[in-house]
């Protein structure tokens, strides 16, 4: 397991609590903005990162974060400008995990083995291939872990017990839980996850879950922490937040403050 999301589960837990994570794509709305983004989310209390890097087809979203990857390339955000933006973050702000959430072409693109080199300089803790089931996604574990990044795998909500065993056996630093099947979006109608398939998770020697899709309230981060997973992400609902205010920076970072501050207090458990 990644040594910073060991740290900061163990602290979480000292302080009976469970982890929020929230979700950007880097380079919205711009490089400038998004860096005061970033900075803000960890500045309402923000447990971990989990960041995009811009993509043409990022397949496993929804329209909200398939709108913030436009706006990125629109204004021609290259995966170096990310890294970089990452190293600056990092530098600051030394012992919080920044995950990245991306898609295979990106990994491949330049040979996988560049690309988590890259990660691991700027500061990248986990990577997780979105669009590659765990089959598939083995090839890369290779390459992460020759860089010291955890690689990252999905538990979909339907997954057999077979599957699951395998998505704890190759996790590190943690597991992405998924609350429902389909794509990204915020969602008033969020599956709380089942008890026993975080535990059959546990069980297995897994780390923790992430609950992710449709983390939109507070309530649903109870939900999560509640039902036993170790936090949750939270995406569209921040995204809506930046694709809201375009023209109004500073409104965009105090309501995301308010927002990760909300959604941070629900992570205490009873």
């Amino acid at each position: 397991m990644s040594q910073r999301y060991a740290s900061m589960f163990t602290a979480l837990q000292q302080k009976n609590q469970g982890a929020f994570v929230p979700f950007v794509t880097l380079g919205d709305p711009d490089l400038a903005q998004s860096e005061a983004i970033i900075r803000t989310l960890i500045d309402a209390g923000a447990d971990a990162l989990e960041l995009g890097l811009p993509f043409s087809d990022p397949v496993a979203d929804g329209p909200v974060i398939q709108a913030a990857n436009i706006r990125a390339l629109k204004h021609h955000v290259r995966i170096q400008d990310c890294f970089d933006l990452i190293a600056r973050v990092r530098a600051d702000f030394p012992e919080i995990p920044i995950g990245l959430l991306v898609y295979c072409n990106l990994v491949v693109a330049n040979g996988s083995d560049s690309f988590y080199q890259r990660a691991a300089a700027a500061g990248v803790d986990s990577v997780l291939v979105a669009d590659v089931p765990l089959r598939e996604g083995k090839r890369f574990m290779s390459d992460a872990k020759a860089h010291g990044i955890a690689p990252i795998f999905i538990a979909p909500p339907d997954a057999s017990e077979a599957t699951l065993k395998q998505v704890a056996e190759y996790s590190e630093g943690y597991i992405y839980l998924l609350s429902r099947a389909g794509v990204t979006g915020a969602n008033d109608t969020v599956n709380a996850p089942a008890e026993a398939l975080i535990q059959t998770l546990k069980d297995a020697g897994g780390a923790p879950a992430l609950l992710g899709f449709g983390i939109a309230r507070p309530e649903h981060v109870q939900a999560a922490v509640r039902a036993g997973a170790g936090g949750a992400i939270s995406g569209s609902a921040i995204v809506s937040i930046i694709a809201n205010n375009l023209d109004a920076p500073d409104t965009m970072l105090k309501e995301l403050h308010t927002f990760v501050q909300g959604m941070k207090a629900a992570t205490i458990r009873d």
